[in-house]
């Protein structure tokens, strides 16, 4: 049997750090931008001190622990110490809004909620208007609220609860099992061979499943090193280029960057002597924007599919340089994948694509009406995205039929911009679409409203400000008086761009 399958039902997630705390507690772990540097030792007394800190607030198996946090070393250790206690956490994006976050509070009723306040503005201020209290310790600075009287859950397979946002714009839990994240992470060090001694980029946001399960899960189980970023710089990614990142995952505005940068320093690639593997995610590659990125990194760029449901990764390209393939690879191995030609769009060889394996989630949290309707008895998961296999058995995507925008990395749900959008009183209606501009998808947003009573652009850009994260807001907002509708009023989406062509050329 394949490692990455042995022992899934007997491993919890945090046992994956075991045998290198016991073999090897003088290599490096994590570092981040905020200055923290671990071994594996350090990593080990951190998750304890955290574990301890949980425990002495009321904290039991089965309850949740919210995690306000950007990428750090504390983060990390709050993580696997929720999974010592037998606790779920929930990964959370310090840069939601007040109002995102206290919809997500009201949902999953955490028993605590840690905020990693010295690592983040954003995870301060929550935690100011929380009313949370300071805390110290080995893991580092955090703030802390403990919520009495919520109840915890008698499911000890849960590890992780990631908010996804579905079809009608409100937050779903994803529930990823221990065996997920321990499929997930031993996938990813196979398939990018990561070991001891690799340093890994960690830009990625861990309160997204990229971040969290084939970034650092990934490089923890291989007992490699994990930089770890809270926000994007290119010229930071170009001196830890420089350093010796050997691991580059990114998304392809973050790779287009790093070449613009290193073209106007007189360079037409990149000169790293330590770099093995680069990969793009979160968008379809175009075959000549992969020749360019080859050409610059001169390595192979790899390709992927997967979604939150499947704990990161269903997919993945092992191609060599100069490979002309643009799929996303063949399935991992456990993992199924089938194509359902009966749907609408599907037919000659296309329709959704359905996944099987060890990586599919639990289902939704306090949900089952969405868990059945994508999760069927017998395991197979609905991913809502379009595609094909062709004759190597590689799954190529075709589109996403759930609308969902992939902006610089991060999900973007059209549904949950367009309910920020009609809560502004002079909003009528609205319609959100992605628009792939160099090499990234851009949030497009077209407003209906009444002739003698239209928004003021800026005014409207403030009112969404307060409701959506910066991701999550529109680049373009085009006002107008109608919207392309049937005549059901269903709005056309795919008529958008060319009835619009002449504002959005502006």
């Amino acid at each position: 049997m394949n490692a990455r399958l042995q022992d899934l039902d007997d491993v919890r997630w945090h046992h994956l750090l075991a045998p290198h705390i016991a073999e090897r507690p003088d290599a490096p772990a994590l570092a981040d931008d905020g200055g923290a540097a671990w071994d594996y030792g350090a990593l080990d007394t951190a998750c304890d001190a955290a574990r301890d800190l949980l425990l002495d607030h009321g904290v039991r198996p089965g309850d949740r622990v919210m995690l306000l946090a950007e990428n750090s070393a504390t983060a990390v250790a709050f993580m696997f110490a929720a999974s010592r206690v037998g606790a779920t956490v929930i990964p959370v994006n310090a840069r939601q809004t007040e109002f995102e976050v206290a919809r997500l509070l009201a949902h999953a009723d955490p028993a605590v909620v840690v905020a990693t306040s010295a690592a983040s503005g954003e995870a301060a201020a929550h935690a100011d208007r929380l009313g949370a209290t300071p805390e110290r310790g080995a893991y580092g600075d955090v703030h802390l609220l403990a919520r009495p009287g919520t109840r915890p859950d008698d499911d000890p397979d849960v590890a992780v609860l990631l908010y996804t946002t579905g079809t009608t714009g409100m937050p779903k839990g994803v529930m990823l099992t221990h065996a997920n994240m321990v499929y997930a992470g031993r996938a990813a060090r196979g398939y990018r061979g990561l070991a001891p001694g690799h340093l890994v980029y960690g830009v990625a946001p861990m309160a997204h499943v990229i971040g969290l399960a084939s970034m650092m899960t990934a490089t923890m189980c291989s007992g490699a090193t994990a930089r770890l970023e809270a926000r994007f710089s290119v010229e930071r990614l170009y001196a830890a280029l420089k350093e010796g990142v050997t691991h580059l995952p990114a998304v392809p505005q973050m790779h287009a960057l790093l070449m613009q940068h290193v073209q106007a320093h007189g360079h037409a690639t990149l000169d790293s002597a330590h770099l093995a593997y680069v990969s793009s995610g979160g968008a379809p590659l175009d075959p000549a924007w992969k020749r360019k990125a080859e050409a610059f990194y001169r390595l192979p760029l790899q390709n992927g599919y997967g979604m939150t449901e499947t704990t990161a990764a269903a997919s993945i390209t092992a191609n060599r340089l100069g490979d002309p393939d643009v799929s996303v690879g063949p399935p991992l191995d456990g993992v199924e994948i089938r194509i359902d030609d009966t749907v609408p769009g599907g037919g000659d060889g296309q329709g959704e694509v359905l996944i099987r394996g060890p990586n599919v989630m639990k289902g939704y949290y306090r949900n089952p009406e969405d868990t059945a309707a994508v999760l069927s008895a017998d395991g197979w998961l609905r991913s809502g995205d379009l595609g094909r296999i062709d004759e190597q058995g590689r799954l190529h995507i075709l589109g996403r039929s759930k609308e969902l925008i992939i902006h610089g990395g991060f999900n973007v749900y059209p549904p949950e911009v367009e309910a920020a959008l009609n809560d502004h009183p002079q909003v009528i209606q609205s319609a959100v679409i992605g628009h792939v501009q160099d090499g990234d998808e851009k949030v497009l947003a077209f407003v209906q409203a009444a002739p003698d009573d239209l928004p003021d652009p800026d005014d409207l850009r403030a009112f969404v400000a307060e409701r959506l994260t910066g991701y999550k807001r529109p680049s373009r907002i085009i006002i107008a008086t109608s919207l392309p509708a049937a005549a059901t009023g269903k709005i056309l989406k795919h008529k958008l761009l060319d009835h619009f062509a002449d504002d959005l050329a502006r």
